[in-house]
């Protein structure tokens, strides 16, 4: 396995964090948090530079890279916590539709991606049950906490069919989708509503639970490395603070605490990233280990968050509560993003059951 970035990915990344902190400062942040309103532009450029067809297939008009790009990519997001729909659109939707969808699906909804005419999002875990009609399916049911699920123009909402699961793709105006005010508002998640929503028959994906699994790791593994990306930036943060405030009239930085509180946050830190980045070389190589490779990453991205939000914010002092202050932003997205497909102890207990423990 490849465990060593190639000159082509180091150049992607670089690449991608100048056009980020050119393009995505903390004021285009503030203004979709305080104001609730879309990242447009934002998106309309990632989109011209050609990230939603990152990992879409050349014969549907994608790049045909994989997943460690993608990796990359999403850790460089997460540094500045970039709002818009490509986590939704490229992490969970393509993925769904990739590993489940038909020839003529792919092309349909993949190509639409790729081109930028297209936002998707994926509701999973509710109570959605599908029956079959006559050329049709008929859907009812809830899903909470869909990320862009007010916003995609179409929605993957993976169903109960009998006793086993399907995925279908619905178009956005069709679900009845409650915004959810949550911890973190750079980010848009709702409550999706299916009412006997009827899709046709060309909009069933296929019955492949398997299929569905893969997707829905690589989806998992995308946010673990986005939460190590939002991590480095408090970790970052927070150093440069403890150089600037001096105390006693010396930098705080230079006291023992201190320092030992940054060696046990970079150890996390790094553990995260390694562990994060060795789920993804898993899942573009298709290696056995992936399934619990992904669930340890998730548990470490989340374990590193709990320890370096505690402490970046506790060396910051009062300045770091406050409004005015960036903090508080990377704070409650690393916070948010835990909680999204499976908490670090719920990816633990999977690892444990991977185990046989």
């Amino acid at each position: 396995m490849e465990l060593e970035f190639s000159e082509d990915q180091q150049e992607l990344r670089s690449t991608v964090r100048a056009f980020l902190e050119r393009e995505c400062p903390m004021t285009l942040v503030r203004s979709v948090v305080e104001k609730g309103g879309p990242a447009d532009e934002l998106w309309t450029q990632m989109v011209d530079l050609g990230w939603p067809a990152l990992t879409i297939g050349e014969d549907q008009g994608g790049l045909g890279l994989g997943f460690v790009e993608l990796a990359v990519l999403a850790e460089e997001l997460g540094r500045v916590i970039a709002p818009g729909p490509f986590v939704a659109t490229v992490t969970q939707f393509v993925p769904v539709v990739r590993h489940t969808g038909t020839g003529e699906q792919q092309q349909r909804f993949l190509g639409a991606v790729a081109a930028g005419e297209l936002t998707g999002a994926l509701a999973i875990a509710g109570d959605v049950v599908a029956s079959a009609n006559d050329g049709s399916w008929t859907l009812s049911g809830t899903v909470r906490h869909v990320l862009d699920g007010d916003r995609a123009n179409e929605v993957v909402v993976v169903a109960t069919v009998g006793d086993r699961r399907q995925a279908f793709v619905v178009p956005g105006d069709q679900v009845q989708a409650q915004p959810t005010r949550t911890l973190d508002r750079s980010r848009h998640l709702a409550t999706v509503t299916l009412d006997g929503v009827r899709v046709d028959d060309d909009r069933a994906l296929t019955p492949d639970e398997d299929a569905l699994d893969r997707a829905v790791e690589e989806a998992t593994a995308a946010l673990a490395i986005e939460i190590v990306g939002t991590c480095q930036s408090i970790f970052d943060v927070a150093l440069a603070y403890s150089k600037e405030r001096h105390q006693f009239g010396v930098p705080i930085g230079s006291f023992q605490a201190i320092k030992h509180k940054f060696a046990d946050m970079l150890v996390a830190l790094e553990r995260a990233r390694a562990t994060a980045y060795f789920a993804a070389a898993t899942i573009a190589e298709e290696d056995d280990r992936r399934t619990l490779a992904v669930a340890m990453a998730k548990a470490a991205a989340g374990d590193a968050q709990r320890l370096i939000a505690q402490e970046g914010i506790q060396t910051m002092g009062g300045i770091g509560y406050t409004w005015e202050h960036d903090m508080h932003l990377y704070v409650k997205r690393a916070k948010a993003s835990d909680a999204l497909f499976g908490t670090s102890s719920e990816h633990r207990a999977r690892v444990a059951r991977i185990l046989g423990l």
